[in-house]
């Protein structure tokens, strides 16, 4: 059972060091409760949380998911798991391992309590959608045997988890699949494209478009998405998921690169490559339900989000102040 004391909750967040991981622990601290940021540090990194080990409120644990543990928590965010192209095809058998043994074990925990659990998915479950935008009811076009399965089958792999757990033991189950988002925090090579534009703007090598340039994203501030988080796992039980989260207005990556461009005063050229495998050209998602379920959208701009994102990586080195 939940040890609820009141309103604080020991919240247990699996990835917590990472970029999204990191912002979620100061949300959940700042509103008052107990936070044990597990994580085994491949992609996570301890600058992102170091401002929180002075906080009583905060423990950190390393740890890899892929094992069980044994621990008394009120609630999971099981987020733990490299997001990235560039980290999940680092070592795509340990990726499958981290989403589906590691959704095995905190669905056990949380089974064991008797606790409700929150999956971090993805829109990657979508594939190359043919369906645009995309709503939760489409089930993908998701190539199971290539370079990005080992994350996108993965990902699938965890939500059918999650529902059967849900199904046949009757555990709360909160399940997010979440767009593109970007934000402070970001690894400078993880291979994404706002932070690939921002690095390379800021330090005058040439921006890398892909393909014609007119493959489209959305793109979330790391607040707005967080802030979703918590609406999804405050809601009532009859609420699961899956609910995307992410923002619904499109930019093609030539209009990412504009904007990168203008916004940093960089003399950086614009260069082509050829299209990665299984890159998908157009992801959208539709927020229907987020919107009707949870109250929720996006509020920050684009243009204002990767204002903060630039500031970042300029006070990380990247570039003139």
């Amino acid at each position: 059972m939940a040890r609820l004391y009141g309103s604080s909750k020991r919240i247990l967040v699996t990835g917590g060091a990472g970029f999204l991981g990191s912002h979620l622990c100061d949300r959940l601290l700042a509103d008052g409760h107990e936070v044990i940021c597990l994580d085994n540090f491949f992609t996570g990194d301890k600058a992102n949380i170091t401002h929180l080990l002075p906080n009583p409120k905060f423990e950190l644990l390393r740890h890899d998911v892929t094992f069980p543990l044994f621990i008394e928590v009120d609630e999971i965010f099981n987020l733990a798991c490299p997001a990235s192209p560039i980290h999940y095809q680092h070592d795509p058998v340990q990726t499958t391992k981290t989403s589906v043994h590691g959704a095995i074990n905190m669905l056990g925990l949380a089974k064991r309590l008797g606790i409700r659990i929150f999956q971090a998915s993805t829109s990657e479950v979508y594939g190359d959608p043919v369906v645009h935008p995309q709503t939760e009811e489409y089930w993908g076009h998701v190539n199971p045997i290539g370079l990005r399965s080992c994350y996108d089958e993965g990902k699938r792999c965890a939500e059918t988890l999650f529902f059967d757990y849900h199904r046949q033991c009757g555990l709360e189950i909160k399940v997010a699949r979440i767009f593109n988002t970007y934000g402070p925090r970001m690894h400078h090579a993880d291979g994404r494209v706002v932070s690939n534009f921002i690095v390379q703007a800021l330090t005058g090598v040439p921006i890398t478009l892909y393909g014609d340039g007119e493959q489209s994203r959305s793109f979330c501030f790391v607040s707005d998405l967080i802030e979703g988080f918590v609406r999804l796992m405050d809601s009532s039980g009859e609420i699961t998921g899956p609910i995307n989260l992410g923002n619904p207005v499109e930019f093609s990556m030539r209009q990412l690169a504009e904007q990168v461009l203008a916004k940093t005063g960089s003399k950086s050229e614009i260069k082509f490559e050829p299209l990665p495998s299984d890159d998908p050209r157009q992801r959208q998602p539709d927020i229907s339900k987020a919107r009707s379920l949870l109250g929720w959208e996006p509020t920050v701009a684009l243009a204002d989000g990767l204002d903060h994102t630039i500031a970042y990586f300029r006070e990380r080195g990247f570039g003139a102040p």
